[in-house]
């Protein structure tokens, strides 16, 4: 990775990226974020990958983007819809992998969930500010440190 950008830099780097990974939170601010205009602003033959929420894409967006070769590929491990509808364009679209939400499983999951919640119950008893705590004006977590 060259490079890890916020929302205010989307428009500038998304030309220059190869790969394009979307982990960004659910909000109104970012609900189908990647729709036709923010697909064709991406590198010609980029890779998509969606481990966030299916909702930050415009479904017929990729499916199209993918068609046209505008897009050489994408992973979708969430989809605006899931599972995808039997009928849903995303199943025949060419280039595109889909997983059962299940990107975030690994051996040490439960290790790190744990190590959260007791840091966050240290946290919260000494008056200090927890981790992954959800601004809901802000519409996504506030840095900690």
């Amino acid at each position: 990775m060259d490079h890890l950008g916020g929302p205010d830099e989307l428009y500038d780097l998304l030309p220059q990226a190869d790969f394009v990974f979307l982990t960004a939170p659910l909000t109104d601010q970012t609900r189908k974020m990647f729709d036709a205009s923010t697909l064709s602003a991406m590198k010609p033959g980029a890779v998509l990958i969606n481990v966030a929420r299916g909702g930050l894409v415009v479904e017929q967006a990729v499916v199209d983007a993918l068609e046209s070769g505008h897009l050489d590929s994408a992973g979708f491990d969430v989809t605006p819809e899931e599972p995808p509808a039997a009928n849903s364009p995303l199943w025949t679209a060419p280039g595109l992998i889909i997983t059962p939400h299940v990107g975030g499983q690994s051996g040490k999951r439960i290790d790190r969930m744990t190590d959260l919640f007791c840091e966050n119950i240290i946290r919260y008893r000494s008056g200090r500010p927890l981790i992954n705590s959800v601004d809901k004006k802000l519409g996504f977590p506030p840095p900690v440190s």
